[in-house]
């Protein structure tokens, strides 16, 4: 079957240097899994946290499933993420040691199972902000006038 992107957090990249990626699986009921594969999933605002060496995701919006009826699920409802212990180890030295903080990248579909990608991340200044803004405006420049010239 493949990967299958859901849902990316594109503010991730606007608000944080993004470092070390993993791949972690979830903990999820039937409709929240049903929602997520009608793509009616939010990272927007979403967090990971690492209490008691086991990763939840918080903030993270799956709307409820129509045909859910009173089995539905709560939208913002925290969520176990599935990860290695040596990971988990990890990445808990570097939040504590360097100041890092776990942010959602992307959530995808893998032969069925619903995946998150979560990194380690350092948040940017504003003047970073306008640095990389300046270089996308640069770049989009660069590329019309090529276009042009073909």
């Amino acid at each position: 079957m493949g990967k299958k992107i859901v849902s990316t957090n594109r503010k991730a990249f606007h608000e944080y240097h993004i470092f070390d990626k993993y791949t972690a699986g979830m903990v999820l009921t039937g409709t929240e899994i049903k929602s997520i594969r009608r793509g009616a999933i939010n990272l927007k605002d979403s967090f990971v946290r690492i209490d008691d060496f086991e990763a939840f995701l918080y903030n993270c919006h799956i709307s409820p499933y129509e045909q859910g009826n009173r089995y539905n699920h709560e939208e913002k409802r925290t969520r176990k993420l599935l990860l290695n212990k040596k990971e988990i180890e990890k990445m808990l030295g570097k939040i504590k040691k360097d100041g890092y903080t776990i942010v959602p990248i992307e959530l995808f579909l893998e032969n069925g199972w619903a995946k998150l990608e979560i990194a380690l991340a350092k948040g940017k200044k504003i003047y970073d902000k306008r640095d990389d803004l300046a270089k996308k405006a640069q770049n989009r420049e660069i590329q019309q006038n090529i276009k042009r010239k073909m």
